[in-house]
């Protein structure tokens, strides 16, 4: 009994690590203190942070919460995880696990792991280092209100910008050699067919650039996988037409009609 106020004196007297309530509009990362100590905290740049009494570990958005774990940490206790996921509860639209990949013999774990948040309904994403931890975590917050088109590839549809981007796929040709072909020859048809000689009169074309576009206009389609393929299914199509038109009649019927 004599222990009990010595004990509560003791625990009032500790620390309490400051607690922010999260606010709707913030532009902070919220962070749950549990996290104290994680050197991922310290990989997270760009972005504010603010520690915050919230269900997840990091709460990257309005709706969108993320619980962090150290595949190494899963190893020593592989209940923690379940029980983060089940304090979780239905909380966030968008629930992401950030696993920590800090162990060599990782597969088994992970695919463990993945399958309980199929079942929750939890993205994972998987980091192998804090430096890249920290940047998924900056990155959704930056990303929050951006529209989905941000991320969207961009499909020029010009024609100048069809033949930079399709001659530019050839190896050594860069922007300033498309320019200088559609200058001379007008029409990507007039660059197919230009001869050696006249690719290496343009400045900038060596031998090696104009063997490889050469080489990427005349090379044929077909290899010989799909040769062979062709020729196999030539040969099914032909011997198809043949019993088609000489149909096999069975002996017994051959007898009958005889």
């Amino acid at each position: 009994m004599s222990n009990q106020p010595a004990e509560s004196s003791a625990s009032s007297a500790r620390p309490v690590p400051p607690v922010v309530v999260p606010v709707a509009s913030g532009n902070n990362i919220v962070i749950n203190p549990l996290q104290r100590g994680n050197p991922v905290l310290e990989c997270i740049r760009n972005v504010g942070k603010e520690f915050g009494d919230i269900p997840a570990d990091y709460q990257v958005g309005r709706t969108t919460g993320v619980l962090f774990l150290s595949l190494k940490y899963h190893r020593l206790h592989p209940e923690y995880i379940h029980m983060r996921v089940e304090k979780l509860g239905h909380s966030y639209n968008l629930r992401i696990l950030l696993i920590l990949c800090d162990i060599s013999e990782h597969k088994d774990s992970i695919r463990e792991i993945t399958k309980s948040c199929l079942i929750n309904n939890i993205t994972v994403i998987v980091a192998f280092s804090p430096d890249e931890a920290g940047h998924y975590l900056g990155t959704f917050k930056q990303f929050e209100h951006k529209p989905p088109n941000m991320i969207k590839e961009r499909a020029e549809k010009d024609h100048n910008s069809i033949l930079r981007a399709t001659l530019t796929s050839i190896s050594k040709v860069n922007k300033t050699d498309v320019e200088t072909l559609r200058t001379t020859f007008g029409s990507f048809a007039n660059v197919a067919q230009a001869s050696p000689d006249q690719l290496q009169n343009l400045p900038g074309f060596g031998q090696i650039k104009v063997k490889n576009m050469k080489t990427a206009f005349e090379k044929p389609f077909r290899n010989q996988a799909t040769a062979s393929l062709a020729d196999s299914s030539g040969t099914q199509r032909a011997t198809t037409t043949t019993e088609t038109r000489n149909p096999v009649i069975p002996s017994d019927q051959q007898a009958s009609s005889s």
